[in-house]
């Protein structure tokens, strides 16, 4: 009896060993996900991450988009969403760079399931915005264009004459974000440091082009806070972070105008859901700096502006807020894992852990939270 004892003791033992190396032991699933896009140039797939109560990643499948990537080592496509979930969390949307087309998966917690890939409209398609049935695809390659989309439970279906360019030839398009009344798409230029605003007509298609030209340098990436304010990365240097309001004619008018983010190469932003907190990934510091967005759009640094502190050498690109708005992820390309952030009361973060087992600058660009 004491030798059976033993032999069950040494089992079980060996079962919490195994289960705490994987992550998942101390914490029940919370139904919450993420995923990142391996962006490679052969089979682009999306690799998911089933999450704990605590905010923990346990690794979920793999999960082919059908189409290919880019290749590259880190940040390829120097874009912000390239992977998109939709509004209401059941689909997600991903960029296939290489073959020039958009995948469409059903999604249910960690698990995904392919329902349509249609072809993007133009040329490496880097970023994706979806509002209601509404998708529009920013193309990168050539003169660069957007390029609308009806999705009606079953399929992408592109809209006629919903195909807009940008303003240069060599634009350098890496980002696009529809307003939250879905009566504006903004897409910004890096090449060109501009802001470009496109009224959004009742079929789909796109009114005529207002370029607003940045004043701040390294115009990067723009995400919209509930509230309507855009908000808008900056390289810089310095790097920085600002806001606008959108005008009836298109015109941005600035609300607050480039907040240093006290780090260096922010090139991403993310947005809590109540809209409270919005934060800019220093990929060349290994920061995270966080801001509280006011009601009328204004951008205040939390204390010490830098809220969040991956190891040296991270190379943390796209950053993603968990749709219950508790914690933030954050792709960190050059060391091959995912930083998982707990976000506090007063909007700072606290390093749940890191994820690793990812190959280090090997191209991976996109990353969505659940």
């Amino acid at each position: 009896m004491k030798r059976t004892m033993q032999r069950l003791l040494r089992i079980a033992a060996g079962f919490s060993a195994v289960a705490w190396i994987a992550g998942a032991a101390p914490n029940s699933m919370s139904g919450g996900a993420v995923f990142v896009m391996t962006n490679d140039a052969t089979t682009n797939e999306i690799i998911s991450y089933a999450r704990a109560s605590d905010g923990q990643l346990v690794t979920g499948g793999t999960f082919q988009t059908g189409g290919r990537g880019s290749g590259g080592t880190t940040d390829p496509l120097q874009s912000q969403a390239s992977l998109t979930l939709s509004q209401d969390h059941t689909l997600l949307f991903a960029a296939n760079a290489g073959s020039g087309t958009v995948s469409v998966f059903r999604v249910r917690g960690a698990s995904l399931k392919l329902l349509d890939q249609a072809p993007s409209g133009g040329s490496e398609p880097l970023s994706i915005a979806q509002n209601g049935s509404l998708v529009y695809v920013l193309n990168g390659a050539a003169a660069g264009s957007v390029v609308g989309f009806l999705w009606d439970n079953r399929q992408l279906r592109q809209i006629p004459n919903s195909t807009a360019f940008l303003s240069a030839t060599s634009a350098g398009g890496s980002s696009i974000a529809i307003s939250p009344n879905a009566k504006w798409l903004v897409v910004t230029e890096r090449l060109t440091n501009s802001i470009d605003t496109f009224p959004i007509q009742r079929d789909g298609t796109l009114g005529p082009v207002v370029v607003n030209k940045s004043t701040s340098q390294g115009v990067f990436s723009a995400s919209f806070a509930p509230n309507g304010a855009l908000i808008v990365s900056e390289t810089g240097p310095p790097s920085a972070l600002s806001s606008y309001s959108i005008l009836s004619n298109g015109t941005l008018s600035a609300i607050t105008q480039s907040v240093p983010t006290l780090g260096m190469a922010n090139c991403w932003n993310a947005i809590t859901t109540n809209g409270q907190w919005g934060y800019a990934s220093n990929a060349g510091s290994s920061t995270i700096a966080g801001f509280t967005i006011g009601q009328t759009g204004a951008l205040t640094p939390i204390d010490g502006t830098v809220v969040g502190v991956n190891p040296p050498g991270s190379g943390n690109l796209d950053i993603a807020v968990s749709s219950d708005g508790k914690f933030l992820y954050s792709l960190n390309s050059a060391a091959g894992t995912i930083g998982s952030f707990a976000i506090q009361q007063d909007g700072s973060l606290v390093l749940v852990n890191e994820v690793g087992g990812l190959p280090q600058a090997a191209g991976f660009n996109g990353i969505a939270a659940l």
